[in-house]
């Protein structure tokens, strides 16, 4: 009798001390909130190839970009394959904020001059509070300082300023995959006849894919919404490979297009893959 009144005090403790194990676990996770989980890395670049990504600096950060886009690959061993001639732009990029960013560059092509503000309004995140995408709006302003053709036409200083507004939207959905879409709104004031448009309508969608810690495959593509014949243009396409060593993002690639800003390689871009019209080009950028 003893014997089973002691092992029955031995159970009621064990049940006890269970019970109040519990109890303290249930009370340490009351008031414990789902944390907010930003997705960073979707791009590790500001520039996807000749589009900008919804990367921005972070406060005080300044990038440093050095873009090239060489001439025709088919131009033959002359010309070296297109590595004798080259269009060239030079930009920066800096952080006011991590969410908001200014910059400008200069463009051998038309000698143009950008200037540029970036605004994240959306971060992707998980947890707490879910949000699906990356969302960032650019706006862009153009100024041409070639020289104007031989003419009997009147020009005026407004007929070297175009302009973009991009909204960029992005999600990463996975280690390794992250894709971007670009509707875009371009609008030139000076167009080569009445047939041209001065407003255009775009759709652009690019992506990366992780290879490795250091490598990744990037694609990009525009349409025109509202393309005309007339103005012999084409969809400018790239595709390419991004190579990251610390500091700096290197990104070689193959395009049908010069240009190395949204108003001219979305809307001027004439050369076709499908006629060998290949352009070999880098971007390199270094932050500090």
């Amino acid at each position: 009798m003893k014997r089973i009144t002691i092992l029955a005090l031995l159970a009621f403790l064990a049940l006890g001390s269970q019970a109040q194990s519990l109890e303290d676990l249930l009370d340490n996770t009351i008031g414990v909130e789902e944390k907010t989980i930003p997705i960073s890395a979707t791009f590790k670049s500001v520039q996807l190839i000749n589009s900008h990504t919804t990367k921005t600096p972070k406060t005080d950060e300044l990038i440093f970009l050095i873009s090239h886009r060489f001439a025709y690959l088919n131009s033959g061993f002359s010309d070296l394959f297109g590595l004798d001639n080259a269009t060239v732009r030079f930009g920066f990029e800096y952080g006011i904020n991590d969410k908001f960013s200014l910059g400008f560059g200069r463009s051998t092509y038309k000698r143009n001059y950008d200037f540029f503000a970036k605004y994240a309004l959306l971060q992707q995140s998980k947890g707490a509070k879910e949000i699906p995408v990356t969302v960032s709006i650019i706006g862009e302003t153009n100024i041409s300082s070639a020289k104007w053709p031989d003419s009997n036409r009147d020009y005026l200083f407004a007929h070297r300023m175009s302009y973009s507004a991009q909204l960029l939207i992005a999600r990463k959905f996975n280690s390794n995959i992250s894709v971007q879409l670009m509707p875009t709104y371009i609008h030139r004031n000076l167009v080569q006849t009445a047939l041209f448009p001065n407003d255009i309508l775009a759709i652009g969608a690019g992506g990366r894919f992780k290879v490795s810690n250091w490598i990744a495959l990037t694609f990009e593509y525009h349409h025109m919404l509202n393309e005309i014949e007339a103005s012999n243009t084409t969809t400018p396409l790239s595709i390419g490979v991004d190579l990251e060593t610390g500091g700096h993002v290197f990104q070689l690639f193959f395009t049908n297009t010069s240009a190395i800003y949204a108003a001219g390689y979305i809307s001027e871009t004439s050369d076709k893959w499908m006629d060998g019209n290949i352009r070999f080009g880098f971007n390199i950028s270094r932050t500090f």
